[in-house]
Parts: C-alpha cells; sequence; structure tokens
C-alpha cells in the first residue's frame, strides 16, 4: 500500500498486488485547494439529515473514454489517478457529500431550520486501471484486493471522531445515475447512522428482546433452511434473493458467522467472499446477456454499536425487470414508501441460479 496527495491536498492510496518500491507518482495538475463545503440539514417529519452539496452540479458528466478522470494519467492526458498504471486505487472525491473534520452533529430540538457542516469523507475507489473492466468480471484475485481495500478503508474510516458509519458501495450503469463508466465504487464515512441501518438495528433489537436470537442470523437459517431462494453459495457464505425483494432483481449477500464489519473478517472468509461475487455478480449479466446495472452496497455495523447489535451483508438491487424495461420508484414508492414487486422473488432466484454470463 502506498500512500500520497493530489495537487489539491486530497488524500489517494494504491492498494498493490504487488511490491511496488517506489513512491507515488506527482500529481502536476494546477488545483486549487479551495476545500468544498457541503452542509446537512435535519428533517423534522422524517427523522433524517439531508446532505446538500450544490458544487456537485460542476462533476464530469459521461465524458468520453479518452477524456476518463479514472484512467491513469498518460502524457499530454493528466487525471485523477496520477501514475501510469494501477492495480486498485482509493481517492478523496472532489466534490465530496461531506467532508472535514468536526464535532458531533446537535441534538434534534437544536437542529430546526439551520444548515450544520457535513463533516466526514467521501472516497472514489478505482477496480482496475482498465476502462472496459467490471468488478465482477475482475477475477478472483482482484476481487480479494478489493475486499481487503474494503475492510482496510472501514477500520481507518471508523477511527475517525466525526464518523458514525461507513457504507462501501458500487454504482453501476447510466440507469442508476452514474456519470463516470469506469469500473469504480465510493465509501461513504457518515457523520450519522445512516436511515435504513437504523430501522434494521430497532427490528433486531424488538426481535432479540422477543425471542433472545439475532434477527439476521435467523433470516439466514431460514433462507438456507427453505433454499428456493438461494442463488450462491461459497464456504461461510450465502446470496439468495429476499422474501420480500423490493426490487426485481434483488440478491442480499450474509456471512453465515455473526460478524459486524468487513474489518473482521478472516482470511478464508474474505477469499470465500471473492469467489462468491465472482459468481453472483455475471449472473446479473447473465440474465439479458447485457450488463446489468445495479447498486451494491455493504451494510456494517455502526462504529459505536455494540459488535453483537448488527450483522454484515451487502444488498445488491437492479431497476432492470426484463430486457427493455426498467423499474422506476413513482407514486407509491416515492411517495408512500411502499415497493411494488413486479418479479417474484422465487422466479428470480430461479433464473439468476441459471443465467449464463456473457
Amino acid at each position: 500500500m502506498r500512500r500520497g496527495r493530489l495537487a489539491d491536498g486530497r488524500e489517494i492510496i494504491y492498494y498493490d498486488e504487488r511490491v511496488v518500491p517506489t513512491p507515488p507518482p506527482i500529481d502536476r495538475r494546477p488545483l486549487s485547494s479551495d476545500a468544498p463545503r457541503p452542509q446537512v440539514r435535519f428533517d423534522p417529519l422524517a427523522g433524517e439529515w439531508v446532505a446538500v452539496a450544490s458544487f456537485r452540479q460542476e462533476r464530469t458528466h459521461l465524458p468520453p473514454a479518452g477524456a476518463c478522470p479514472l484512467c491513469p494519467s498518460a502524457p499530454g492526458r493528466l487525471t485523477e489517478v496520477p501514475a501510469a498504471d494501477y492495480d486498485v486505487v482509493v481517492f478523496e472525491n472532489r466534490f465530496p457529500s461531506f467532508a472535514g473534520a468536526g464535532y458531533p452533529l446537535p441534538e434534534e430540538a437544536e437542529r430546526w431550520g439551520r444548515p450544520e457542516p457535513a463533516p466526514g469523507r467521501c472516497e472514489v475507489v478505482c477496480f482496475s486501471s482498465d476502462h472496459r473492466q467490471s468488478l465482477g468480471w475482475l477475477g478472483r484475485r482482484r476481487l480479494r484486493t478489493v475486499v481487503d481495500m474494503w475492510a482496510h478503508r472501514t477500520e481507518e474510516l471508523s477511527r475517525r471522531p466525526e464518523v458514525e458509519q461507513v457504507l462501501c458501495f458500487e454504482n453501476r450503469g447510466e440507469e442508476i445515475g452514474v456519470t463516470l463508466s469506469h469500473p469504480h465504487g465510493q465509501i461513504y464515512a457518515y457523520p450519522f447512522v445512516a436511515p435504513r441501518t437504523r430501522v434494521q438495528m430497532g427490528r433486531a433489537s424488538r426481535h432479540h428482546q422477543r425471542t433472545g436470537t439475532c434477527l439476521f442470523c435467523d433470516l439466514v437459517r431460514h433462507e438456507t433452511g427453505d433454499g428456493t431462494r438461494i442463488v450462491a453459495r461459497a464456504p461461510g457464505w450465502v446470496a439468495f434473493v429476499p422474501f420480500a425483494a423490493r426490487w426485481p432483481y434483488e440478491v442480499h449477500v450474509y456471512p453465515t458467522r455473526h460478524v459486524g464489519d468487513l474489518c473482521r473478517l478472516d482470511a478464508g472468509e474474505r477469499d470465500s467472499l471473492a469467489e462468491l461475487l465472482s459468481r453472483v455478480l455475471p449472473s446479473l449479466d447473465g440474465l439479458f446477456a447485457r450488463p446489468m446495472p445495479y447498486v451494491l452496497a455493504w451494510q456494517q455495523s455502526p462504529v459505536r454499536a455494540a459488535p453483537e447489535a448488527f450483522h454484515l451483508h451487502a444488498e445488491i438491487s437492479s431497476p432492470r425487470r426484463s430486457a427493455d424495461r426498467l423499474k422506476y420508484l413513482a407514486g407509491s414508492e416515492t411517495a408512500g414508501g411502499v415497493f411494488i414487486n413486479d418479479v417474484l422473488p422465487e422466479e428470480g432466484a430461479a433464473r439468476l441460479r441459471t443465467a449464463t454470463p456473457r
């Protein structure tokens, strides 16, 4: 692993699969060091924070391959990655929704009508220097490097005093809203616990009070016992379509051992996870013989939660419901929060089990 700084002071980290004796190359772009200033605003009806970062309107939008800012730098073309080649690289986002150190956000009674600085950190993760690649097709060795990187970033970002939760995710496909087609993901270090995680933890807490068991572990036992929605297995891992899937094609990936975050996975579990992802992600592409748009997100234990309070898992969801149709979040989903799925989860799981990768 090699650390460096970009021209405007942002950190860049190279995760090398071989020993590289030289330091990271210097970024020679004439960038301003003025730090962006995102803010958060509290919604008292939802009890949630909303990030506001209007400068993100200036982001690069679907450039041609020859102008991709995530490809390696070359003579006459300097990018966000100064190196001429790389394996996996992580750097601070130039247009972050959360940035910088900060004090804990104020209590609810003090939140009304007042914008607050949005502390935290947003990072960009490039999975490969090859612009034509995609995460699921990188091979097990590279996927293992990605897993180790996710774990390392989670561990390091969790030490920051303003961070309450780390979310590692990948948005794939223009249908999702991706603005850069290079194979990449992101990592958000939030100054609060994300609403979805809060809901899941609340449900798990009530389940434990009622039954004395872990809701997540019980869910894994139920799905593995039923078997009809299983997509794939690997030692210590299972991937399945959830019983109440919201999206046409949705897969959840769980370790069978109770573990709260990526940092706590042992070497064997990391190997198996790389193997499982190398099968599950290509199966999505095989459904319609074309790259499947999706969001892959790692749900992890909040930084200051008890280890037993949460169970690590990935949620992969796609809005594609057929070869030529997408699922849009319309009236019921957007206004009411009630999802209507167009694909029977058991049928979706059966199709994914038999999908032939392209």
